[in-house]
């Protein structure tokens, strides 16, 4: 089969390294990719957004199953074009994508649902939204209900911080239209974790649990980000804890969409946070995590397009999923100034020539080839994952290896792994992006 693959970050470079170990695939294409992806098939330059470009490149190679990373695409309505064409892909419909490209809407369903998650107002008037966050006394979370690159979460300490920030939304639009409506809510408190299941309809397979960290800075400090690393499995989420989310969260989530006539095929992610009363919702992704995903699939020993296009044919049924029993750890390297301001084009060196191992695997993220040099090409440059019988050893190889990689302005937490489940006191998330 040959397979086309759309996006160009970490977590693509994990799923097409993830497709090339199927003994089922013939040629993979990623549109557009990046400097790790090439190793693995053909880079495809062009807009992932651009939905008449991915059908040209899925008929003109003969696709036999299409697989969407990025939620751009997804929310543009690109499923829906390849149904259209009568082409095999795998994501959800920009109708079920709404659960995260509006996060308005995701939080009236869930309301209507009692899926447990922060109680909210939703406000597209400045007015408005200023009178009411003046009669709070609570820190409260300000989001954009768009898309917003991970950055679409300010998490406030008071009421006079909540104000700005919805000034700065709704009246500077500092995230143009994603901003254009905003949710207000209640800052939980807890544990953070995410757990994401690949989906067909009602049935669902539940990945490994895995934590991110969103915060930029050691400590969990600084604002939020698409995602600073991660690590798998998540001890915080036990078995008990897990069937409470899924009967709880992820079930009347999907009869929610199957009653509106939504059938749900793709990822649904939770970022959850673990609060004193149980898990509540933080927000819903429609995807596969960045970068969650560089430390699932490499624990994953079922074959990936086995799973993918079994959701695609209503067979996910007959699919079980088999997992490495070690604990993986991921470094995310990022340009200097990101999530902000970042500047890109310094060359990359120190990259290590055994960089896919069993244990060890560097995920590119924002990177391209200029003239044989691998250079930087976006806010979150490299993934180094590595892969060990506890989680201190795979941080000490992961980190080994960040260590020894040079590019200007190259940053990078020091303390992943060190707190495996941090006490959280209220973050915003905000997609990872």
């Amino acid at each position: 089969m040959n397979v086309l693959l759309i996006g160009s970050g970490g977590r693509e470079h994990a799923i097409a390294r993830a497709l090339s170990r199927s003994p089922r695939l013939d040629r993979l294409f990623i549109l557009p990719g990046n400097a790790g992806t090439e190793q693995l098939g053909t880079n495809v330059p062009g807009d992932p957004s651009d939905i008449g470009l991915a059908l040209s490149v899925a008929r003109r190679e003969n696709i036999g199953l299409t697989i969407v990373g990025p939620e751009d695409p997804l929310a543009a309505g690109i499923v829906d074009a390849f149904q259209q064409a009568g082409l095999r892909i795998f994501g959800p419909t920009a109708a079920a994508a709404r659960l995260e490209a509006d996060k308005a809407w995701a939080k009236q369903l869930m309301r209507a649902q009692a899926v447990p998650t922060a109680e909210a107002r939703i406000f597209d008037d400045y007015a408005l939204a200023r009178r009411y966050i003046s009669t709070r006394d609570v820190p409260l979370v300000v989001k954009a209900a768009g898309l917003a690159k991970g950055k679409g979460a300010i998490v406030c300490h008071d009421p006079a911080q909540a104000i700005i920030a919805a000034e700065k939304m709704l009246k500077q639009r500092i995230f143009g239209p994603a901003g254009a409506r905003i949710v207000v809510e209640e800052r939980l408190e807890g544990r953070e974790v995410s757990l994401l299941a690949i989906v067909s309809g009602h049935t669902l397979c539940i990945l490994e649990p895995a934590q991110d960290h969103k915060r930029l800075r050691d400590g969990d400090e600084g604002p939020n980000t698409g995602g600073m690393g991660a690590f798998s499995p998540a001890p915080t989420i036990n078995a008990e804890i897990q069937r409470q989310i899924e009967t709880q969260i992820f079930v009347p989530t999907l009869d929610a969409l199957v009653r509106d006539g939504i059938r749900f095929c793709g990822v649904l992610y939770a970022g959850l946070m673990l609060t004193v009363a149980g898990p509540k919702v933080l927000e819903f992704n429609c995807r596969f995590g960045d970068p969650e995903t560089q430390v699932q699939l490499p624990r994953l020993r079922t074959d990936l397009l086995d799973v993918l296009e079994a959701a695609v044919d209503g067979r996910l049924g007959d699919i079980e999923l088999e997992w490495d029993p070690r604990h993986a750890l991921c470094v995310v390297m990022a340009s200097s100034g990101y999530p902000e301001k970042y500047q890109t084009g310094f060359p990359i060196s120190g990259l290590p020539d055994d960089a896919d191992r069993d244990d060890l695997t560097l995920f590119h993220a924002g990177t391209r080839r200029v003239g044989g040099q691998v250079v930087t090409a976006g806010g979150r440059v490299l993934g180094v994952t590595a892969l060990a019988d506890t989680l201190e050893e795979a941080r000490r190889k992961a980190y080994a290896v960040v260590e020894q990689i040079r590019f200007e302005g190259a940053y990078y937490r020091k303390d992943l792994g060190l707190q495996p489940a941090p006490v959280l006191r209220g973050s915003g998330r905000g997609e990872p992006g």
